[in-house]
This record gives C-alpha cells, structure tokens and sequence, in this order.
C-alpha cells in the first residue's frame, strides 16, 4: 500500500507533495511499518536497534 500522507521532519508540516511547501525540503511518510507476529527480521531489528553485531 503507497501512503499519500507526508511529513517534514524539519518543520513538521504535513502534506501530500514529496517536497515541504514551506521550506522546500524532502518529506517522509510519517507511518511506521506495518506489525506481523512472524516477522522473519525482528531479530536483527533488534540487534540493530541495541547497537550489537549479529551473526548472519
């Protein structure tokens, strides 16, 4: 699914362009990702997020 809602991380203005109208800066999509119970890449999204190294 493509969401159309976008931020701007600087100013924090919502809008639907892919460039901020006020200060002409890229924007995000300000969703987070969607939550699966059998997420495959938990472990490594975890590893990652604590700042250890994780075997492949």
């Amino acid at each position: 699914m493509k969401w159309k809602l976008r931020k701007c991380v600087f100013d924090g203005t919502y809008t639907f362009e892919e460039k901020c109208p006020k200060c002409g800066r890229p924007t995000v999509v300000p969703h987070p990702p969607r939550f699966s119970p059998e997420d495959k890449y938990v472990k490594y999204r975890l590893e990652v997020k604590k700042g250890r190294k994780f075997n492949c």
